[in-house]
Order: structure tokens, then C-alpha cells, then sequence
């Protein structure tokens, strides 16, 4: 399994994966799956990784450089100072040491004593990360060269250092400020306080530039959705003001040639519908023989598939948008079936109220209904919304579709020659306006099994 992974399955030039691109492949997995989706939430992260990097870069530079050097540099000067006290102890006579080690005290602002000899107290804790420490140890070594003691942590505001010489012990406090660079955090605190102002200024900016994509994001699915798109104006950057444009002239464009087209449908209906009653008053004339009814018949159902065809051209996105009860829908359908001597049974589950067009989906309700009771005894309506999305099953129990063939029942004037029975009259176009309808709300229809044994019409678009 490894090794098919390492090539490339695209026919006979078929050849092996380098590492190196594995190793982009895989990171590009890993990098879209964990990061982030939004817009403004990727443009925020391209703009704080790079800071962050380079606050990082300098916080280590400093504390590794500059901060040790300067540390180390004071701390040297201070052992340098204990240095010349403990020459003067050495080479002096004791009281004039004495003498002496209190003048350099005062001159270099350090407080020095003599102790009785004794051993030095065993080594105290050492922070890890001290650097006064490190600092005073190296330095005492080198340049004292005695058995020493030092104390960074008991007292908070000075540093101990005890010198063992010959008779004595040499114990001297000096500040900390004097052993270590004690403004460092000024630095720190600057650079992190600068960095933030400057990223809440940029979230600020980001933001006013990452709205008007989002508004043009909702207008473009409202309008989708066959909602009335209002108060949307091209703003934002030069690019995004262009696909706004560019939207606005498409809707007026879809807008204009939905417009000609229903006036062109509405000349053609009048005229057809002219036509039809004039034949069926001269049909209506003749006697009450087979051949007459026979001709009725021919003009109701070329009147009803003139009103299919018109319906699926014109379509129903004049209607307006409307919170809709969906559960008094079905329970509408059910009556309308129960009347028309149909079995159907309906039931809702969830919130009821639902923003959509409202005839539209009674239509495209009835269609998906009458499809199923046309070949069916049986028929189940099941309604829920949930999560943002209403879902609406139509169960019967007839012969079905073939999984390979339930695409083509959606195609307009198209008939299934094995599923269904060419004996019943119809236009072929009821499947066709229902997933219409339902793609106008920005949803779907999809044909699966029936637990009832036949065709099952799941009809899900958002609330």
C-alpha cells in the first residue's frame, strides 16, 4: 500500500512521487484541514504569524546577546570593585585596610565588612535562568580566584558576596541594578505593546475590508435563493467593487430577460387559451357520442399541458419571500389528497415557520404528491427543519425508479419507458418544475429508496 501511494495513478505515464513533493502534498493536507476557513480569519493570521516570528527573533536576540552581554559587563565591573578591595585587604596593614575598605565602600557604592573566618555557608538554590548568577560566578573565578559565596535570591533589592581570604571574610552588598541590566523589560514591554496597538489597528482595517466581500457574498445568495436583494452598493477595494458591479449587471441582466420572457409567455398564453376555448364550444356543440367525449378529454389535457409548460418556463420567482407555517402546509396537502381519494399521510417535526416562497413550494409539494400518488397506493409526507435546513420526504409504495435513471426523470418532457406507465397522461414536466422550484430557494431535490418499497423524493433547502 506504500509503495502504490508513491506513484502517480494517471494512466500509463504513470511515475514515481519525489520526497520532496510527498512531503508538500502531505503539509498542504495537514495545513488546509487545521487551518482556518474564513477570509478574515486567514488574513488575520498572514498578518500576526509574520509578527510573531519577528518578535520572537528579537526577544532572542536580545536575551541572548545584548541583555547577557550588558549583564555580563556589569558584573565584571562589580567583581572588578570587590577585586581592589580584597588587593587592599591583602597588601595593607589591617587597620589601615579597615580604614581604607571603608573609603572605596562609600567612593564605590558598595557596602563591605569584615567577618570572623569561618566557613562559607553551603551553596544556595541557583535559579535556572539567572543570569546575575552565571554572571558573578564567572567573573569571581577569573579574576578573584578565591573560594567565594554568593546569594542572588535571599535579599530582593541586593546581591551577597562573601570572599574567603586568609583571616577573614570579605562580605559585600551591592544592588542588584548594579550587577545586571535592570530596564531590559522597558524594551519588551515597548515592542509587544507597539505590536498589539498595531494589530488591533490592522483588525480594524481587515475588517471594513472583509465586509463588503461578505455583503456581496449575502446578496449573491439571497438572490439565489430568489430573495429580494435591497440596500447593496458596490464598496471596499477597487477588485471587490468590481465583482459587485459585475453582480448587480448580472442580476439585471437574469432580472430583464426573466421579465421578456414572461411577457412573451403571457402573449403566447392568451392566445393558446383563445384557441382552446373556441374548440371547446365547438366541442361542446356536437352530440354526446364517444368520439365527442373523446375530443373533450384531448382539449382538458391539452389545456392542462399548456399550463404545465407555461408554469415551468414562466417559473414563480415573482412571488415575494414569506415566513410560512410548514406544518399547516402539509396538513393542506393531506386535506387536499384525502378530497381527491388519495392515501397520503403527513407529519412535521421542529420549528414550523420557514422563510420561502410560499405557493412555490406548495407546488412543488403537490407535484412530488401527485407523482407519488399517481404510482403508488400509498404515500408518506415527512417534514423536519433543523440546523438551518428544511427537509421534506415523499415515500409511496410503486414500482420506482432505477437508481440509473433518476436523473433523467428530472429532464423536461422526458418520460421513463420501464418505470412508469405510459397509459397515464401527463406532460413529463412535474419532477422538472419541482427541482426548479427548489433550486430558485437554493436547495435541491434528490430521488432515493422508499422504506415503503417504491421511490422516495427528499426535497431539502434552507431556511
Amino acid at each position: 500500500m506504500a509503495n502504490i501511494k508513491r506513484y502517480m495513478t494517471s494512466g500509463p505515464l504513470a511515475r514515481p512521487l519525489k520526497p520532496l513533493t510527498q512531503i508538500y502534498i502531505t503539509a498542504s493536507k495537514l495545513l488546509y484541514r487545521y487551518m482556518p476557513k474564513g477570509l478574515y480569519t486567514r488574513a488575520l493570521l498572514i498578518i500576526l504569524a509574520p509578527i510573531a516570528i519577528l518578535q520572537s527573533v528579537l526577544v532572542s536576540v536580545f536575551m541572548d546577546r545584548h541583555y547577557d552581554l550588558v549583564s555580563q559587563r556589569m558584573s565584571e565591573a562589580v567583581v572588578r570593585e570587590v577585586a581592589s578591595m580584597v588587593f587592599v585587604l591583602e597588601n595593607f596593614p589591617r587597620d589601615l585596610a579597615e580604614t581604607k575598605l571603608e573609603s572605596l565602600g562609600g567612593v564605590l557604592n558598595l557596602s563591605a565588612s569584615l567577618m570572623p573566618l569561618e566557613p562559607l555557608p553551603p551553596p544556595t538554590p541557583k535559579p535556572y535562568f539567572d543570569v546575575i548568577d552565571r554572571g558573578l560566578s564567572r567573573a569571581i573565578s577569573e579574576q578573584i580566584g578565591k573560594p567565594f559565596w554568593i546569594d542572588t535570591v535571599g535579599r530582593s533589592s541586593y546581591v551577597e558576596i562573601r570572599i574567603q581570604l586568609k583571616d577573614a571574610i570579605l562580605r559585600v552588598f551591592a544592588r542588584r541594578s548594579q550587577t545586571f541590566a535592570s530596564n531590559s523589560h522597558i524594551f519588551l514591554v515597548w515592542m509587544f505593546s507597539t505590536s498589539l496597538v498595531l494589530v488591533i489597528i490592522a483588525m480594524v482595517f481587515l475588517r471594513n475590508q472583509i465586509r463588503p466581500i461578505i455583503r456581496l457574498a449575502n446578496a449573491a445568495e439571497g438572490f439565489g435563493k430568489g430573495r429580494p436583494v435591497e440596500e447593496f452598493r458596490p464598496s471596499g477595494a477597487r477588485e471587490v467593487r468590481r465583482a459587485a458591479l459585475a453582480f448587480i449587471e448580472m442580476r439585471r441582466r437574469i432580472e430583464r430577460q426573466i421579465e421578456q420572457r414572461t411577457t412573451m409567455l403571457a402573449g403566447v398564453s392568451h392566445d393558446l387559451r383563445t384557441i382552446l376555448t373556441r374548440l371547446r364550444l365547438q366541442v361542446a356543440l356536437f352530440k354526446q357520442t364517444p368520439e365527442a367525449e373523446a375530443m373533450r378529454k384531448d382539449v382538458d389535457e391539452m389545456s392542462h399541458m399548456l399550463e404545465d409548460y407555461l408554469a415551468f418556463a414562466r417559473g414563480d420567482g415573482d412571488e415575494a419571500v414569506q415566513v410560512t407555517d410548514m406544518a399547516l402546509m402539509l396538513e393542506e396537502l393531506e386535506e387536499e389528497a384525502e378530497i381527491s381519494g388519495t392515501n397520503l399521510r403527513a407529519s412535521f417535526t421542529g420549528a414550523p415557520e420557514v422563510a420561502l416562497r410560499r405557493l412555490a413550494i406548495k407546488r412543488c409539494l403537490a407535484n412530488l404528491a401527485s407523482n407519488a400518488a399517481k404510482f403508488g397506493k400509498q404515500v408518506e409526507v415527512t417534514g423536519t427543519f433543523a440546523n438551518g435546513w428544511l427537509t421534506i420526504t415523499i415515500d409511496d409504495d410503486g414500482p420506482g425508479i432505477p437508481a440509473e435513471a433518476r436523473e433523467d426523470a428530472f429532464r423536461a418532457f422526458h418520460r421513463l419507458d420501464t418505470a412508469r406507465n405510459q397509459d397515464l397522461s401527463g406532460s413529463g414536466l412535474g419532477l422538472s418544475i419541482a427541482r426548479d422550484i427548489a433550486r430558485s430557494h437554493g436547495g435541491d431535490i434528490y430521488l432515493e429508496d422508499s422504506p415503503l418499497g417504491g421511490l422516495r423524493a427528499r426535497l431539502r433547502i434552507p431556511g
